[in-house]
């Protein structure tokens, strides 16, 4: 059985979908009718039932009435005479038999009970209905079958003046003419149905022939250009709708060729500028398999892990990363490509299920921090891992700015302190011991206060002019002499330098042209230098400023293209390692000689002011020896632009 249902399961499964379906809508279609068929010849049938049981009932009747007085006088010749003469009358009679009040048949036609004894030697007795009841005088009515046809039996109760004599039974044919028309009727069915199939049989055969090859071609094409082959052609000689249908298929076929041609050129033109992006950026990315494979590095992650010249593509990552950095994140990668449970250690770095953040730091071959942000690369679905993505931010001057600013905090926080106690402190005690006080210490105390004031106002100044130089305020600027804030500067600091004992030397070459330039701002620079040189130079000492003018225009050689201003001290000097750094914010050289004086702000103005005035300052410095300063200043031109950010 199992073997006979895998035949037809796979005979079944080489029809197409257009066969399968005629299949099936003629075999519905085929049903249908025939059950209508049957069902209009069933009630013709049972129809004709209820006719044939009416006329036997009638029948029986009229025969019982007729006979039942004969039957009572023992008048069987008469009732045999009368009995044939009926049945001879009517074709719709099959028997007529007559049994006494037990059921023996007495008289029976086309039959005599004689004929019975004679022929069989039996005594036969009438089979009458279970329901039948001799005192219910409606006849009741069964059928049965023979080969013939259905036949009606009628039995009819005898009764002679209430006197119970018997029982007649009559046989009723079916009607010859409706049972000809049911067995012409069913035939004509049977036939139809079998024609129908014979045509679908012949009708699958064709589509076999003619169609299903085409077809099983066609979906062989289609499954190749699902899987990419866009070469794939069809060719069969065929006309009408399928023709066109493996026309259109081939043309199809042809457009997605030649769509692949051009998808793969835009595709490789698109990866080219990314590769471009990539290359370019500032940060380094580093773009991982799975399984940690490194598939693509930027110049700038190849600069930072000094990478330049080893072949890395297609190794694992954790192999070429320095061994500082790779015992960090050993375990991160290959939680985040395995996606495996995080631990709680984990929160440390900031994991999550598909990114980390990290901060690692380099020592050798120099020092260095970097910020690493590891993502997942998923599939269009969100659901399976196609890579990691490596982005590394070297912080190293964030870091380096972090820490100065808190060495900056540390400072001012001291300066801040200092000064304010020793106000509240001198104040308080001319406040509670003013009277006990002479008029000498009254002035030393007030003088103190008012030193210690100016003191945090230097400080908060130092605060605000870089918070200004450093925004967006503009500065309007103008022709300018540059004897005139050098001359300003040499008078502020003349007491201070004499009581250092340190000479100040003004070297101005004399007729030096105007410059472009802000006298607060470069004032302010002049200042600052000078300040910082009368800082860190001993008693007999030397500072000088310079000015002077310089000749480097090949179109005009003896036309000064720019004054070159420096201001040099015979003062302690900087070293090498500070010289770098000696122009950022907050970074103090005083820290490296013990002082606390200052904010380490002064240099960064003076840095800022030089980029107002588009030029860049220079330090020429040795330790022990001194230091000298110098920047260059454009000379002012009529059509120079005097407004500057």
């Amino acid at each position: 059985m199992q073997f006979l249902k895998e035949i037809i399961g796979r005979w079944w499964s080489e029809f197409t979908l257009q066969t399968k379906l005629m299949a099936t809508a003629t075999l519905v279609v085929s049903l249908v009718m025939s059950s209508l068929t049957f069902w209009a010849v069933n009630s013709i049938q049972q129809e004709a039932q209820i006719n044939d049981t009416r006329f036997g009932r009638d029948l029986g009747l009229l025969l019982a009435s007729n006979v039942a007085p004969l039957i009572a006088e023992d008048d069987l010749t008469e009732v045999a005479r009368f009995s044939g003469r009926f049945y001879n009358s009517t074709s719709s009679v099959r028997y007529i038999i007559y049994a006494d009040e037990e059921g023996n048949i007495f008289f029976g036609i086309p039959f005599s009970q004689n004929e019975v004894k004679n022929s069989l030697t039996i005594q036969r007795k009438l089979e009458l209905p279970e329901d039948y009841n001799e005192s219910v005088k409606v006849p009741m009515v069964r059928q049965h079958t023979t080969p013939d046809g259905q036949v009606t039996d009628v039995f009819v109760p005898l009764v002679d003046n209430s006197q119970y004599l018997g029982t007649l039974a009559i046989g009723i044919n079916p009607n010859p003419t409706l049972v000809a028309s049911s067995n012409l009727t069913r035939d004509v069915t049977i036939a139809v149905f079998i024609s129908i199939w014979a045509m679908v049989i012949l009708g699958g055969v064709f589509n076999a022939l003619t169609i299903t090859q085409p077809i099983k071609e066609l979906l062989l094409g289609v499954k190749n250009i699902a899987a990419g082959n866009f070469k794939q052609r069809i060719d069969l000689p065929l006309g009408g709708e399928l023709g066109e249908l493996i026309l259109s298929f081939n043309d199809m076929a042809e457009r997605l060729e030649k769509f692949e041609e051009q998808n793969v050129e835009e595709l490789t033109a698109e990866k080219a500028k990314l590769e471009t992006l990539v290359s370019t950026i500032a940060d380094g990315a580093i773009l991982l398999d799975s399984q940690l494979k490194l598939v693509l590095v930027n110049p700038t992650a190849k600069k930072m892990f000094a990478w330049e010249d080893k072949k890395i593509i297609g190794e694992d990552l954790l192999e070429f990363l320095p061994s500082e950095i790779g015992q960090q994140l050993q375990k991160p990668l290959k939680n985040i490509s395995v996606e495996e449970e995080h631990t709680e250690n984990d929160e440390q770095y900031h994991i999550s299920p598909t990114r980390g953040e990290f901060r690692v730091s380099l020592k050798e071959p120099n020092q260095h921090t970097f910020r690493i942000l590891i993502t997942q690369v998923l599939d269009q679905n969100k659901e399976n891992l196609k890579g990691i993505v490596m982005t590394v931010q070297d912080i190293t001057k964030e870091v380096e700015l972090n820490e100065a600013k808190s060495q900056f905090i540390s400072n001012v926080s001291h300066e801040l302190r200092t000064p304010l106690f020793n106000i509240k402190s001198f104040i308080e005690t001319l406040a509670e011991y003013g009277d006990d006080l002479t008029e000498t210490e009254k002035v030393e105390f007030l003088q103190t206060a008012n030193s210690e004031t100016d003191r945090l106002t230097r400080l908060v100044n130092d605060v605000l002019d870089l918070s200004r130089l450093e925004s967006s305020r503009s500065y309007e600027f103008q022709a300018l002499d540059l004897e005139q804030p050098i001359e300003q500067t040499l008078r502020t600091y003349q007491l201070y330098a004499r009581d250092k004992n340190i000479e100040l030397v003004r070297e101005v070459e004399p007729l030096l042209p105007s410059v472009w330039g802000h006298y607060d701002l470069l004032l302010q620079v002049f200042t600052n230098l000078v300040g910082n040189a009368l800082k860190f130079t001993l008693e007999h000492g030397t500072i000088t400023i310079r000015a002077y003018g310089v000749k480097n225009n090949p179109e005009y050689p003896e036309k000064i293209s720019h004054v070159r201003v420096e201001v040099a001290d015979t003062g302690i000097g900087i070293a090498k390692e500070d010289q770098e750094a000696i122009f950022d914010r907050f970074f103090r050289v005083e820290n490296r000689v013990h002082t606390l004086e200052g904010t380490g702000l002064g240099l960064s103005i003076v840095k800022n002011i030089a980029d107002k005035h588009h030029t860049k300052i220079h330090l020429v410095s040795e330790v022990g020896v001194g230091t000298t300063f110098w920047f260059d200043l454009q000379v002012f031109q009529e059509e120079k632009v005097a407004v500057a950010q």
